[in-house]
């Protein structure tokens, strides 16, 4: 088993295609099967396995959220970061943070139209850490 940190930059709420850095690490490893677990250490941002032709679904996603978990919602307490802070705990919550994936001929085994994305909740940008679990 092997374990491998990478830092992802975020720009602020928004999802990031991360596949082909999953898929880099991957390589670099050497694995060629097996299991590849991602776990995202933060509770205001979260792994999702999603369409990754049309950017269309990630922002109806986000507008779905956005509905369900508004922003400065007067019903919260925990705010001590901003009007921003609940709400990017609840999508998480919503979420996941971790992902399993098998992995074949040395990459992730994912469908045609399936990429792993960082989803950021907060307004700002942030520095988020994913430790990469390998298995064979």
């Amino acid at each position: 088993m092997k374990h491998v940190f990478i830092d992802i930059p975020t720009r602020g709420r928004g999802t990031i295609n991360i596949s082909s850095q999953i898929n880099e690490v991957i390589a670099a490893q050497g694995l060629e099967s097996g299991l590849c677990h991602l776990f995202l250490q933060h509770t205001s941002a979260s792994l999702i396995l999603c369409e990754n032709a049309d950017p269309s679904v990630r922002t109806d996603l986000e507008n779905f959220m956005a509905r369900i978990a508004p922003d400065g919602d007067p019903i919260y307490t925990h705010d001590m970061e901003g009007d921003d802070d609940m709400p990017a705990h609840i999508r998480s919550i919503l979420t996941q943070n971790s992902l399993t994936i098998p992995v074949m001929n040395g990459r992730c085994a994912l469908g045609t139209w399936q990429g792993i994305f960082l989803w950021e909740h907060r307004s700002h940008g942030h520095q988020r850490k994913l430790l990469i679990t390998l298995q064979e």
